[in-house]
């Protein structure tokens, strides 16, 4: 096989509505996401055996979820997967399951022998709540556990500068500090992720903007001061729609143009251990389903 170089996008959630505890111990979702330029390299190279490496020692194990996505296919194929990370673990921005969804998507289009009958979103979802979202190939709205996605068709070229503050929240301590948050029915109808996928159709900006909400936030937000000092930075930079990106803990802004990011990202006031990447929403086709078999 020839040697293959793959792009796994970071996500940002533009709303994320937490729902009800199911029965099944999971919490029930609504929330519109959008796939990034910055992203992760994964190369795929003919080998003798398999063998695994990451630029990110922690994460040179079994368990990585690249490793995952491919041992539940079956054995591992004779290949050297390398795995480039650029995006940050536990920040909210779902590098771990972009990387088992883009080994999926390419297990789908044949790159490791055949693959027919297999039930790919079944796959995805075993894997994680993000990665069937990941499979649409572009924005979507995702409901359910994860598992129901629907996607968004092209996306505008708006732009986005991301805040990593030195510290990781975990995602199980973030639901459990929204547990203890009373918190009313949140019905279907009138839902702000499904205005804010209408508005991100339309190519709305300012009403993306307005509609921008987590559930996460304040919870997060009150319980670690980075996280505070990065809202308050990017607030006195003159960013007026800062959000939590998805759990956390990295903080995103919104623009609608690369230079307006550029300049917002030179107004920031943080020490250097604060990260910050510009990026823009991903390049997408103009609609993929979010599953096929070949």
């Amino acid at each position: 096989m020839p040697t293959l170089v793959l792009a796994s996008p970071a996500k940002i959630n533009l709303t994320l509505e937490i729902l009800a505890r199911r029965d099944d111990g999971y919490h029930g979702v609504r929330s519109t996401i959008v796939p990034l330029d910055l992203c992760d390299e994964i190369s795929i190279e003919p080998s003798s055996r398999f063998a695994f490496e990451c630029n990110v020692p922690e994460l040179q194990n079994n368990e990585n979820l690249a490793v995952r996505a491919l041992r539940a296919l079956g054995e591992p194929p004779p290949i050297r997967l390398r795995l480039h990370k650029r995006i940050p673990a536990q920040a909210g921005l779902g590098g771990g399951s972009s990387n088992a969804a883009t080994l999926l998507r390419a297990a789908m289009e044949g790159a490791f022998g055949p693959q027919r009958g297999r039930d790919w979103m079944r796959v995805a979802r075993s894997l994680g709540s993000d990665v069937p979202f990941f499979l649409a190939g572009t924005a979507a709205l995702v409901e359910g556990t994860g598992e129901r996605v629907t996607p968004a068709g092209a996306l505008p070229r708006w732009h986005a500068l991301i805040v990593k503050p030195p510290v990781a929240v975990s995602t199980s301590e973030a639901y459990r500090r929204l547990d203890m948050v009373e918190r009313g029915v949140r019905p279907r109808k009138g839902s702000v992720s499904i205005a804010a996928l209408e508005a991100l159709q339309r190519e709305q900006f300012d009403r993306v903007v307005a509609l921008l909400h987590n559930d996460f936030q304040e919870p997060i937000a009150r319980c670690s001061a980075e996280i505070r000092q990065t809202f308050e930075a990017l607030h006195l930079a003159g960013a007026g729609n800062a959000l939590l990106a998805g759990s956390g803990s990295c903080v995103f802004s919104l623009a609608e143009t690369g230079a307006q990011i550029e300049a917002l990202a030179s107004r920031v006031k943080l020490p250097a251990e604060y990260l910050r990447f510009a990026t823009s929403f991903a390049r997408t086709a103009n609609w993929r389903e979010p599953c096929s078999t070949p």
